[in-house]
């Protein structure tokens, strides 16, 4: 016989068309080849392409193109007859034992009526994942902006910078102690950072991005923080004082941001709490000033003589909503930290925060005799610990008022006279 080109019958596996030189072209049985690497390797066709159907496996062949092009394929029947015809993939992609247990699958799925290949698996989550849901579905759903705010720096610019690119189930407690002790000179933000971390690994488990396991975060212990503690003095508050009025006066800053700085000094509430502050929530009647939506939830706060005086100084032209208005009137104030400090410079106060208001209205308090309970339940603390971080200041204010009531008595019965004692 001479050279002949052989051109297996797509439509039917078990035939094949014979053509011979002359262009003759009669059909006949073929008995296939075992498709192996070798095989597959010297197969080739001159013009156009050809499939070669495997021996063994009916259905199971791969086709050559002239150009060397070689790919694995299937062919059969699903239960209504409907030829089915799918590719597997390309030689050197995958083996030829590949792509014949591929086959094998995908046959067995045809013939039960099935799609070829069943759905891949989803590729397994990542940090980055979890950290995006986290966001999205649990601290935007369920914290005050501030809070999400927060959380978000430590998502962005500790977790995923570390972790980001890591599957899931690759995390494990080493890779988080290594970022902890990384942030070490930063205790509150890398125990803040830890919180977050760990809070998104137990949600990704009720989530079902990671099956039951270890939480990597586990025993992994916080730095011990130390708290900061600044408290203006008498003269200090003086010196505020004297510069809001020169503010005022001389239209340093805008009108709102005086009294917002005013009313935190009086009342102790937090600078989300006073610049969130609709008129609506001023009930002169009752003397109250209503925090709709505090730290810890709603309450009310006294309206004392001195923030009344300040809220009858706020001019209510525009008839806004807002008592700490913005440039606009439908808007409250916004940057009140930026004039903070511009406005503590000019007082002295460079080391002072807003938030330093706060502290220092319950120092006050402590040294006029009030209890912590009173001043837990003024300031709107949640917890009472974190009204004790100034139980040492009550302490302080006792050994005065010891020292007082001991040297008006010692006198007394040390010396026999009235007076301090000698």
């Amino acid at each position: 016989m001479d050279t002949i080109e052989t051109l297996f019958d797509y439509g039917n596996p078990g035939r094949r068309r014979v053509a011979r030189p002359g262009g003759e072209v009669r059909m006949a049985r073929q008995d296939g080849i075992r498709i192996t690497r070798r095989t597959v390797g010297a197969l080739g066709v001159e013009t156009g392409d050809a499939v070669f159907w495997d021996r063994d496996l009916r259905g199971f062949g791969v086709r050559v193109h002239a150009s060397g092009r070689k790919a694995y394929v299937v062919q059969t029947r699903g239960p209504g007859g409907r030829l089915k015809r799918v590719t597997l993939g390309r030689d050197g992609a995958m083996t030829a034992e590949e792509a014949r247990k591929s086959a094998a699958q995908a046959i067995d799925r045809i013939r039960q009526g099935m799609e070829p290949f069943a759905e891949p698996p989803a590729p397994e989550p990542t940090v980055a994942n979890l950290a995006a849901r986290y966001m999205e579905k649990h601290v935007e759903a369920n914290c005050k902006p501030s809070t999400v705010q927060a959380f978000r720096g430590a998502v962005e610019h500790h977790i995923l910078p570390a972790l980001g690119g890591m599957k899931l189930s690759e995390v494990d407690r080493s890779h988080v102690s290594d970022l902890h002790v990384r942030m070490r000179d930063m205790p509150a933000q890398a125990n803040l950072t830890f919180a977050v971390l760990a809070k998104m690994f137990r949600l990704a488990e009720a989530w079902g991005m990671t099956p039951p396991r270890p939480n990597p975060c586990r025993s992994v212990r916080r730095y011990r923080e130390t708290k900061r503690e600044r408290f203006l003095s008498p003269e200090e508050y003086r010196r505020l004082g004297r510069v809001l009025a020169e503010a005022e006066a001389g239209r340093l800053c805008p009108p709102s941001a005086v009294a917002a700085i005013r009313l935190l000094a009086l009342t102790g509430c937090r600078k989300s709490e006073i610049v969130a502050l609709r008129w609506d929530d001023i009930d002169r009647t009752a003397g109250e000033i209503r925090i709709r939506d505090g730290k810890t939830g709603p309450r009310r706060v006294p309206l004392t003589p001195a923030a009344e005086r300040v809220l009858s100084g706020i001019d209510r032209a525009d008839g806004g909503p807002w008592v700490i208005a913005g440039q606009r009137p439908d808007i409250h104030l916004k940057g009140l930290d930026r004039i903070w400090r511009r406005l503590r410079a000019r007082a002295g106060l460079e080391d002072v925060r807003v938030h330093d208001l706060r502290h220092s209205y319950a120092s006050r308090a402590l040294a006029v005799g009030e209890t912590l309970p009173t001043i837990g339940r003024l300031l709107g603390n949640g917890k009472v610990r974190t009204t004790a971080r100034y139980a040492h200041l009550q302490r302080d204010t006792e050994r005065v008022s010891a020292a007082n009531v001991g040297g008006s008595i010692g006198a007394a019965i040390l010396n026999g006279r009235d007076g301090e004692a000698a």
